[in-house]
């Protein structure tokens, strides 16, 4: 599966895409100004987006990817 498939799928299932979860990541205190809080490690990150929006561990990584400036 593609990397766009992901964000693809998860926009399906969530209706949110990599730029609303920035945004919603801000106001867990994830991320700062649209960067990744140095301390806040990947682990928390998806296990943010497995409890509250019920994404796969797969799923949950590539909005963690996003968050890093993958794009492709």
């Amino acid at each position: 599966m593609s990397f766009q498939a992901y964000l693809d799928n998860i926009k399906a299932k969530t209706g949110h895409g990599p730029e609303e979860f920035k945004k919603l990541a801000e106001a867990k205190g994830f991320m700062q100004k649209g960067v990744l809080v140095k301390t806040v490690k990947a682990t928390e990150i998806t296990n943010w987006l497995k409890e509250e929006f019920e994404l796969g561990h797969g799923h949950a990584m590539a909005i963690y990817a996003a968050f890093k400036g993958k794009t492709e």
